[in-house]
């Protein structure tokens, strides 16, 4: 039976995220960071609200990440990836390899851990698909050909940057032989390839048969099976569970307009995905921020970490103008829940100590509030979409992007 005191925790987490995530977009950021914000505020180092190692709450942490990924794969459509151009490949590209070595060189420089180095550079390539999106939605400017790219580009790098994850967690985790490289590298390309290419062509077999079948929310029900059976797979093939989710997202994403699953799943995840940034949040030790060192690691590592995409992303806008290479590198900044995810899971694999992880969290926290203003004044004067659509989905606009 659950103790009085975890229900309590679990509604001053769930009251408190729901408080500063409305509190935050009426200041027009992310509800993401108000999230996050008040987990650093309930955490042990501050108010001592959110205990650490409560087994509950660390479940519901896992819980919420796996949901989180699989929303953001029903939005990443197999045949979408076919077609985004090769502006938006190179772009993607690019944003992976120099925020990446960029991350990874600075925190080998300064600590000497190749563990810690690359499981930070990994945190680097992320992009926030749903908060680029949010934004460029926001500011009514989704079929602007720079937002098409940058979202088409943002696909890109959650599948490279899953996949660098999945990597660099087997690489920290023993024997780094080329072999033995090599045969991670060959499983978890297997892995992403098999489920890309034949999960939708499995589930729409299946249809059918679930469509006529007695089970109250039948098509919810197997999404939410498939969900959680790729997440185990992935975690026995020694890849983070967050990696099955996605793919499983994707599998159902032809169908997601057919059975509404984004609608049904809407509940589901306004319950748990809070809990896993708040929970976050609290892992956070504010006492680490505050020292010297850690103050500067965190200038240095957002700095890079910007200048990354702007450098990497936008120049591989190179020809299409000055303005439009700014929006595509600025486009590609935030890092938000996805480096949020990839910290996370070195904190519990014990690769990053609470320093790092206080630095990486603050890095995607600064990111993706960089973005929204800066994105705002390049687009200001351009003409609108009309009418913005506001909340659109996360991907919205990909098709028909040139290369």
């Amino acid at each position: 039976m659950i103790s009085e005191n975890i229900l309590l925790q679990v509604f001053v987490i769930f009251t408190a995220a729901k408080l500063a995530g409305e509190l935050f977009h009426r200041l027009n950021q992310p509800p993401v960071i108000g999230e996050i914000l008040v987990g650093v505020a309930l955490g042990g180092t501050a108010l001592g609200l959110i205990p650490e190692g409560s087994e509950v709450l660390d479940a519901l942490q896992e819980i919420g990440a796996v949901i989180l990924l699989f929303m953001v794969g029903l939005d990443t459509r197999p045949s979408e990836i076919r077609i985004i151009g090769g502006r938006s490949l190179a772009v993607g590209a690019m944003g992976i390899v120099l925020p990446f070595f960029g991350g990874l060189a600075f925190i080998f420089l300064i600590d000497g851990s190749f563990d810690e180095a690359v499981f930070v550079g990994a945190a680097m390539v992320a992009t926030s698909v749903g908060i680029t999106a949010r934004v460029l939605s926001d500011l009514g400017v989704v079929h602007e050909i720079e937002s098409r790219i940058v979202l088409g580009a943002a696909v890109v790098d959650d599948i490279l940057g899953l996949l660098v994850l999945a990597l660099v967690g087997g690489l920290v985790a023993g024997d780094l032989s080329p072999l033995s490289i090599a045969a991670l590298a060959g499983g978890a390309v297997g892995f992403v390839v098999i489920a890309g290419l034949f999960g939708t062509r499995v589930v729409g077999a299946a249809a059918p048969k679930v469509e006529r079948s007695q089970i109250r929310r039948g098509p919810l029900a197997l999404a939410l099976s498939v969900c959680l059976g790729l997440s185990a797979v992935a975690g026995a093939l020694g890849l983070a569970a967050i990696v099955g989710a996605f793919l499983a997202g994707m599998a159902f994403s032809e169908l997601r307009p057919k059975w509404d699953l984004e609608e049904q799943l809407e509940p589901i995840y306004e319950l748990v995905v809070p809990f896993f940034f708040v929970v976050t949040g609290a892992a956070v030790d504010l006492t680490v921020l505050v020292r010297p060192g850690t103050l500067g690691a965190v200038a240095g590592i957002t700095a890079l970490a910007v200048a990354g995409k702007l450098i990497g992303c936008g120049g591989a806008a190179w020809g299409m103008g000055r303005r439009s290479m700014s929006i595509i590198g600025v486009g590609m900044v935030p890092r938000g829940e996805v480096g949020i995810i990839v910290a996370t899971v070195g904190l519990s694999r014990g690769v990053l100590g609470p320093d790092l992880y206080a630095v990486v969290v603050t890095m995607s926290v600064l990111t993706t509030l960089i973005a929204p203003p800066a994105l705002k004044a390049l687009y200001a004067g351009r003409p609108r979409d009309k009418p913005p659509h506001v909340g659109g989905r996360r991907n919205e606009g990909i098709e028909g992007i040139g290369g």
